[in-house]
């Protein structure tokens, strides 16, 4: 009985600080949910017929299946499958018909075809009225926002460990856009951990978007690294450290998207075609064939050319200080030239295996000062601080993203010492 009264009394005085902490901030931190406002094509009900007095059947386009076809197969005549097509011309291109795509097909009691709802896309479908004077129009479906909250920490990779935690691994490239130039998302290790407050978008149920990140934490190494969005209105960065830094720094740190490193900067690696020990001043990021290779920064294109052993090469001179190349292309850039100015995160080819190379991979050096560097262990100077005006108000929202994530995770102490009782 007194370990009972013990955790009642805990948890009496737990409840009464996080109502405190909400309080200070004057608002809830319930998980908000509310459903956005849709522009509809055509004024609509929900589908614009009444659906419970029908029998509905589904299915998927399947291969060879025309509109017309489809139509027959639902058993409606050629006469009506083709008055129905010239009737829904301006509002759907019956060319476009894909396979997969599901559909609704709706019956009435004496087993006639009398609507059809085909999923155009994830938003929107194009209902079709099968009787006659036929027509069709565009229904956009409810998009639903919900405010979210994920505390996800690495234990095998990032992509299982947010599926392991119900988080949609669509918040990885969010994470990986905010935190290109401060996380190299290579080279995660067991135990780095994620905090994010975010928004998510649903429509039917289904994530289809992480619409903002407002605030988020990485850990690594007993440091943490703070994300915070702050908008000065004035079209530039929106997302700074706890220092007011932006997180936009003068170079990304990888110059592709998700993947991983099949090797590293060496002064003494053995090359796995000639078997010989030599240098191998760049890393090597493993990736599929046609992988986009972006440049890590502003730059201007200083030879684009096949180099032999490292096949198809791209050289971009950044500033006085730092040169990089990227080789074993498959194929350069559109339209690039030689002499050309290319902005950060710009395509400049797509990754191959020309050259000596034994497979599919991206090698990318750095030189400062003429010498190669270690791509991953490169510093880059931040980009325009915020603004002094706006530093109390910053540093307001960052106390209140502060006040929330310890909020929410007070909460969750609290629910598992409830459990216990």
């Amino acid at each position: 009985m007194k370990h009972r009264y013990l955790i009642l009394t805990v948890l009496t005085a737990m409840v009464l600080a996080v109502s405190v902490s909400c309080g200070k901030r004057g608002k809830s931190n319930d998980a908000d949910a509310h459903v956005a406002d849709t522009d509809t094509l055509v004024n609509v009900g929900p589908m614009g017929f009444d659906q419970d007095s029908l029998t509905v059947k589904e299915g998927v386009v399947k291969s060879g299946q025309f509109f017309s076809t489809l139509l027959g197969s639902l058993g409606m005549n050629a006469q009506d499958a083709y008055n129905l097509t010239q009737a829904c011309d301006t509002v759907f291109d019956v060319k476009t018909l894909r396979v997969g795509q599901s559909y609704k097909a709706y019956y009435s009691t004496e087993d006639k075809l009398e609507y059809l709802v085909y999923d155009r896309d994830r938003m929107s479908c194009v209902v079709f009225d099968c009787t006659s004077p036929f027509d069709a129009w565009v229904y956009v479906k409810p998009v639903e926002f919900r405010d979210r909250y994920a505390d996800v920490t690495i234990s095998s990779s990032l992509w299982n460990d947010m599926l392991a935690a119900a988080v949609s691994p669509l918040l990885i490239l969010s994470l990986s856009d905010i935190y290109a130039w401060t996380v190299d998302f290579f080279g995660l290790q067991k135990g780095d951990r994620f905090r994010v407050l975010y928004q998510e978008k649903l429509c039917d149920g289904n994530v289809i978007a992480v619409d903002t990140v407002r605030y988020a934490v990485f850990s690594h190494n007993g440091e943490d690294f703070p994300a915070i969005l702050f908008d000065q209105k004035d079209g530039g960065n929106i997302w700074w450290n706890e220092k007011g830094e932006s997180m936009r720094k003068a170079f990304l740190k990888a110059p592709l998207k998700y993947s991983r490193i099949s090797s590293g900067f060496s002064y003494a690696r053995r090359h796995p075609v000639t078997r010989k020990v030599q240098p191998h001043t760049g890393v090597d990021y493993a990736a599929p064939k046609g992988t986009p290779v972006m440049t890590i920064g502003d730059g201007v294109i200083t030879s684009m050319k096949y180099e032999g052993a490292g096949g198809n090469t791209v050289r971009i001179r950044h500033n006085s200080v730092y040169s990089t190349a990227y080789l074993h292309l498959s194929k350069y850039g559109k339209g690039l030239k030689v002499g050309q100015r290319v902005r950060q995160g710009d395509v400049i080819g797509y990754v191959g295996s020309t050259g000596r190379s034994t497979g599919p991979h991206l090698d990318f050096r750095v030189w400062k000062n003429g010498s190669p560097i270690n791509p991953l262990k490169m510093d880059s100077p931040p980009a325009e601080p915020l603004k002094a005006e706006f530093k109390d108000e910053f540093a307001a929202a960052y106390r209140d993203y502060q006040h929330e994530i310890d909020a929410i995770q007070a909460r969750t102490v609290v629910q598992a010492l409830f459990e216990l009782l």
